[in-house]
């Protein structure tokens, strides 16, 4: 990925997003260390991964198991989607695991002795889903608002998505089902795989209203002189489809085309990641697309039979 000379200066906007980083990243630590960890919940990704197998192996903390499954990963990532993982990723998915072991190394893992047994959840582990499901959303949100990731599931949906004609929301879905599924396995309690939805959710939702607020999916109108670059993009990568509409320039009077495309929220930093790689002249709007049907997001809506 080329960057402008003014991204590599230390501006304020470039102080502030590496602060969102590593705030996020802090967060992110600690919502698993005060409320995830301890408890056994496993909400997907590499960090609930690193819950099932510390389960298996006590003396290797959870973060550590992150970190080991993060680093391969992001390696394939660098390797099929090249510049699109940048430092900031690298240092999230770095950040995360020295401050959770950390946070473990200091605090303790039992929540009867951890901060005095003020924050011991253990008889309404309901209510440690939902605070960790919050920071863990928190967190990533912010991670993400910087055009960066927190590793983990969003690169394993991502080269799903890119190799399958499944949906991002529904490769990380996919994904975070099978960890789930490996908790339960090793685990052997049958309510981890609700106390684990219920954080998946919350978390979900606190990601989404971080990003973008209350809005849904998200519509671009893209202009670039880079069409083919940009038709292979969401073709073939994003496995998405996307429709030219004739336009022409009110100064220049030149013929355009102009991409009309529908995303969710949380493919939005990818896209422009990509348009702006693909071609940093390009013009982007992008707004909120509340109801989306057909191919890819929801179904059209059955139709009343004026009966009820």
């Amino acid at each position: 990925m080329k960057f402008k000379v003014s991204d590599r200066i230390y501006t304020a906007g470039w102080w502030r997003s590496w602060i969102m980083v590593f705030t996020g990243s802090a967060i992110l630590a600690a919502a698993f260390v005060l409320f995830i960890n301890p408890y056994r919940i496993v909400p997907g990704g590499v960090y609930g991964t690193g819950i099932v197998l510390h389960a298996l192996f006590p003396s290797v903390q959870v973060g550590t198991f992150g970190l080991m499954l993060d680093i391969p990963l992001l390696l394939i990532a660098f390797r099929i989607f090249g510049g699109m993982f940048g430092a900031k990723t690298v240092f999230a998915a770095v950040v995360t695991p020295v401050v959770m072991n950390t946070m473990t190394y200091i605090l303790g893992e039992d929540p009867a002795t951890m901060l005095g047994g003020r924050i011991d959840l253990t008889n309404d582990i309901i209510i440690a889903c939902l605070f960790g499901g919050v920071l863990v959303g928190i967190g990533i949100g912010l991670i993400i608002k910087t055009r960066a990731t927190s590793g983990g599931t969003d690169i394993i949906a991502m080269i799903i998505t890119k190799y399958t004609h499944l949906t991002f929301s529904r490769s990380i879905l996919l994904v975070d089902s099978m960890v789930v599924i490996f908790g339960i396995i090793v685990l052997g309690d049958w309510r981890l795989p609700l106390y684990s939805l219920v954080t998946i959710f919350v978390m979900s939702r606190t990601i989404d209203f971080v990003i973008d607020g209350a809005s849904y999916d998200k519509l671009l109108f893209i202009i670039s002189d880079k069409h083919e670059s940009m038709r292979s993009f969401i073709l073939d990568e994003m496995g998405r489809g996307a429709t030219y509409i004739k336009s022409s320039g009110m100064y220049t009077g030149n013929d355009k085309e102009m991409i009309f495309l529908v995303v969710s929220r949380r493919e939005v930093t990818t896209v422009q990641n990509k348009i702006r790689e693909l071609d940093p002249l390009s013009f982007v709007v992008v707004v909120d697309a509340y109801e989306t049907f057909g191919d890819g997001f929801k179904s059209f809506p059955v139709e009343a039979d004026g009966n009820g």
